[in-house]
């Protein structure tokens, strides 16, 4: 079984500085992943922890999630091959396509830019740059998106990089705009979010869009003593449309514990996922 673990699920421990990214791929070997699947936050210059936990809470205006330099990003993917485990997907806040100011819009394409570079040089396979826009998408939002996302999946191309689109915020969290945008921009892929659907459409988005899956963020937030997640997020539901749809992916972990024991989220998330896969 292929595993990775978003490292958005350990946000608060970034933000305490109890974790930065060598101790995340420490982690991460520790608890049997197959590759690593960072959060842009993971590897920004952060100047404190609360910037952190405002990129968490605010994937629309994460715009001060500044990439550190060459040599750093050298040096973790050193760490990474020490450790043997490859680069996934990494997820990237604060370069997403749409923005209604022409100038932002600029700076978040540079940001992606630099992002893309990024992955190219720790051999990361996925990128996730997000749509921005509104949940409507009309059709001058959309024009920009899709013109934005072929910019950058042009550029992905040339260094083997895969671009993805998120169930996230925005026009996202309603299925049938993300089947629009797969459907009608050519090499996007879908990294697909459990849980990150409108609550009304959570159920819709999960069967409609499994087939599409390229990667996975898989939601839980507490379990019980027997290891069941036990909120209203019926992983087993969500694990049996990627079945029946034939994911071969990678399965990768977004635990958000509300316990706020991380680690142990983490953990339980990959344990669950293994029984209810027969993996």
């Amino acid at each position: 079984m292929e595993i990775g673990i978003c490292s958005f699920s350990f946000h608060r421990l970034l933000a305490a500085g109890q974790q930065d990214v060598f101790q995340y791929i420490t982690d991460c070997k520790e608890l049997g992943c197959t590759q690593l699947d960072p959060w842009n936050a993971h590897l920004a210059q952060l100047k404190s922890g609360d910037e952190a936990l405002h990129a968490g809470r605010n994937p629309h205006a994460s715009d001060h999630l500044t990439a550190v330099d060459t040599d750093y990003i050298a040096a973790v993917r050193q760490a990474a091959d020490e450790a043997g485990l490859p680069f996934g997907c990494i997820a990237v806040d604060g370069a997403h396509i749409y923005d209604a100011d022409p100038e932002k819009r600029a700076a978040n394409r540079a940001r992606a830019y630099r992002w893309l570079d990024i992955a190219n040089q720790l051999g990361a396979k996925q990128v996730r740059i997000d749509s921005g826009g509104s949940e409507a998408m009309p059709a001058d939002e959309f024009a920009v998106i899709k013109e934005g996302y072929e910019d950058i999946i042009g550029r992905a191309r040339s260094f083997g990089v895969e671009v993805l689109v998120e169930n996230h915020w925005g026009p996202t969290v309603l299925p049938e705009n993300v089947l629009r945008l797969l459907n009608e921009i050519d090499g996007l892929g879908l990294l697909l979010d459990a849980h990150n659907f409108r609550a009304d459409r959570r159920d819709d988005g999960r069967r409609m869009c499994a087939p599409h899956a390229r990667a996975l963020h898989i939601k839980t937030f507490e379990f019980d003593a027997e290891g069941n997640e036990t909120s209203d997020e019926d992983v087993p539901a969500a694990v049996r449309y990627l079945l029946d749809a034939g994911y071969k992916g990678p399965w990768g972990v977004e635990s958000v514990p509300r316990d706020g024991d991380e680690i142990g989220g983490a953990r339980k998330t990959i344990a669950l996922l293994h029984r209810l896969t027969n993996a």
